[in-house]
């Protein structure tokens, strides 16, 4: 072979070559680790499981075929997360879905190489696992919860509800920057609305039934209950307490009214597992989470549960009811 034509071989090779190594990359079994805060089994946690692999199936990715996922439900003390987080780590999945800040925070202390696609975590950045939302800087992105001028919607929700409402008390998690931000947005529009705004944290299950207690012994009371993972820990406790003690509250999302709250409004978590799938799907085909923005949520909802209202002594507006997603009688 002469020598010009043997360069000229290798040129083209090498050309080709990348080009085939990106094919056998797209077509071999890709591994996606999703991490759920809600137990195995549990409808809601089923239902968004199943928006994401929608997601992901209208994009190309089918189970058993090109891309395999492994769930870990972890919905126990913060040592059994750890565990659950590291166990997912160890089955090396090429990125991760996190639900929550109870998922991301873990995630984060154990791994900062593995791609990581969060939902529904507040203040991503108050939090420091991005360093800004335009431009996440690390190996963690995904969809923000709300703003924290949400605090001021879900006033707004519960005087329209209950007129006669002078006091809040607002559940929240101290230890998180999205409980101290939202109750400081919640604090600061309270008077607007002739409204005196207290917390209570809800770090455990003693804590919260003795405040609400206390809180309720005085009249003219509701609740505002804010996201957090102990929240959802708690969300038995924290509606039994509210109707025992006939005060009407407000939720961040619907599975609250579903089990017998009064009202919710928040983003649509199963469209955010949808989007999630796209994310996903740009970092599986070698986009990196540093330079994908975080993203707010585009769709809220507002579910009222009428026969909560009823318990309470309480008639929903018919103007509040027309402009809810979902009513539960």
């Amino acid at each position: 072979m002469r020598r010009r034509e043997f360069f000229k071989l290798v040129g083209g090779a090498t050309a080709v070559w990348p080009f085939s190594v990106r094919a056998q990359q797209l077509d071999r079994m890709r591994r996606i680790g999703v991490l759920m805060n809600l137990a195995e089994g549990h409808s809601e946690g089923q239902a968004r499981i199943a928006a994401f692999i929608q997601g992901l199936q209208q994009l190309g990715w089918t189970e058993s075929r090109n891309v395999r996922i492994d769930t870990v439900f972890s919905v126990g003390s913060g040592a059994e997360t750890r565990k659950n987080v590291a166990e997912l780590v160890a089955r090396a999945p090429d990125v991760i879905l996190a639900t929550g800040s109870v998922s991301v925070g873990p995630l984060l202390q154990v791994s900062g190489v593995v791609p990581i696609v969060f939902v529904i975590v507040p203040d991503p950045v108050g939090a420091g696992y991005v360093k800004s939302l335009a431009r996440p800087g690390g190996n963690a992105t995904g969809f923000s919860l709300y703003e924290y001028g949400i605090g001021g919607k879900w006033l707004e929700l519960l005087k329209q509800i209950a007129p006669g409402l002078t006091r809040v008390a607002v559940i929240r998690d101290p230890a998180i920057s999205g409980g101290l931000g939202v109750f400081g947005a919640i604090q600061s529009a309270a008077p607007a609305f002739g409204v005196e705004a207290t917390a209570v944290n809800v770090r455990d299950a003693s804590e919260i039934e003795s405040d609400i207690a206390a809180f309720a012994r005085n009249s003219s009371g509701g609740l505002i209950v804010t996201a957090s993972g102990l929240a959802n820990t708690h969300r038995s406790l924290i509606i039994a307490l509210a109707a025992r003690h006939k005060l009407p509250a407000i939720y961040f999302q619907h599975l609250f009214v579903a089990d017998g709250g009064l009202i919710s409004y928040g983003p649509n978590y199963l469209d955010q597992y949808r989007l999630a799938a796209g994310y996903v799907d740009r970092i599986l085909k070698g986009e990196k989470p540093a330079d994908m923005p975080v993203q707010a949520p585009t769709k809220y909802e507002l579910v009222i549960n009428i026969k909560t209202a009823k318990a309470l002594g309480i008639t929903v507006p018919p103007s509040l009811l027309a402009r809810a997603d979902e009513v539960i009688e």
